[in-house]
């Protein structure tokens, strides 16, 4: 569960708009159902390669009754997984929360159930320049390039909210140039001088660091602390008619939450790498190695208002969402969340049991 890489292109995020009424279209016609011979409800999916992703982990720990999961491919890009689940190629799908709601401004009927990436104090998203750099602010910045994985999405959002929160002008940020790096290049990009700025996270970013010579400007985690920045979704539409079985999928990718949060490390590391390892997928689990926790900050996955709000605010201030069209009601639920619905206390492990027995 390194963090999937999410939001890769932004032709995904300003087609969005288009797409939104294509999505309600043909959403119905992708809408049936198919059930196992003993009456479980399949869930197709996109997984991401030498990587588990929360419900598949669920899956493995036997924590769902009434769904099963059919992966039906892999998929690089947030936006495109929310917006192959808002047209009914897929039945879920996982994005950073500002596309979230970008998705469902263009009209798009998408509710997100769970949160399932975030930063911590272990995993976080890092900015980073040489050491001789003469970048010491945000303000050395003006006319500098920043690498990162993509346009329109989680590291955007946060390299601009950083910038104004140093005390840039929007005309200012504006000349701070954001260029499009692939994380495998991205280190090697800044070190020959071609960026100024190298967007760093998980392996790619411990990797860097290893090497030396590099100095962090901010992070994340940094700015909003403990926060969870992606949710998945489901269609409105699927949500009404399969309720049973999207409470089902909720409580499982919950309870598989909270295990990684309420057990060490290294049987984390083990699990995963396990069912990495038997699923057939030609995988490395290189990835896997590097995993230092869930990078949820809520209980479970519980989602947040102000991980919503966040975002809905930053769009509306620059332009892009008109004032007061959607409140994070709107967007999210945790009626299904066992760790919010008063099914489980907060507190406790991924079975209900009190946290000390859960460790």
């Amino acid at each position: 569960m390194i963090r999937p890489r999410f939001a890769r292109s932004v032709a995904a995020v300003v087609a969005f708009v288009t797409l939104s009424s294509f999505a309600v279209a043909c959403s119905g016609s992708s809408d049936e159902v198919v059930k196992t011979a003993d009456g479980k409800t399949v869930l197709r999916y996109e997984g991401s390669t030498g990587q588990v992703l929360f419900p598949e982990l669920a899956a493995d720990l036997g924590y769902f009754n009434d769904v099963e999961l059919n992966w039906i491919g892999d998929t690089t890009s947030g936006p495109q997984s929310i917006q192959n689940a808002a047209t009914g190629q897929t039945d879920f799908g996982g994005a950073f929360n500002g596309a979230v709601v970008k998705l469902a401004a263009a009209g798009s009927p998408i509710t997100s159930v769970i949160g399932y990436y975030g930063s911590d104090k272990q995993s976080f998203n890092g900015y980073y320049v040489l050491d001789d750099s003469p970048i010491k602010s945000a303000r050395d910045l003006i006319g500098k390039k920043v690498g990162m994985n993509t346009l329109g999405a989680h590291h955007e959002f946060v390299v601009r909210e950083w910038l104004a929160r140093e005390g840039l002008t929007p005309d200012e940020v504006k000349q701070v140039e954001l260029i499009v790096v692939p994380p495998v290049n991205t280190e090697q990009a800044l070190r020959q001088g071609q960026i100024d700025v190298a967007t760093l996270g998980s392996v790619f970013r411990d990797s860097a660091l290893e090497r030396g010579g590099l100095r962090e400007l901010f992070t994340d985690e940094s700015l909003f602390g403990s926060f969870t920045y992606g949710t998945l979704v489901f269609r409105d539409e699927y949500i009404a008619q399969n309720k049973e079985a999207v409470a089902d999928f909720v409580q499982g990718t919950a309870r598989a939450i909270r295990w990684t949060q309420t057990h060490p490390r290294d049987e984390v590391v083990a699990k995963l790498t396990s069912i990495v390892n038997s699923r057939g997928r030609n995988e490395d689990t290189k990835l896997i190695s590097y995993w230092k926790s869930p990078g949820v900050a809520g209980p479970g996955g519980t989602i947040a208002d102000t991980e919503i709000s966040t975002w809905i605010g930053w769009l509306t201030r620059n332009g892009e969402l008109e004032d007061g069209k959607l409140k994070p009601s709107d967007i999210y639920t945790n009626e299904f969340n066992p760790y919010a619905n008063g099914t489980y206390s907060p507190d406790s492990g991924a079975d209900g049991q009190a946290l000390e027995a859960a460790k």
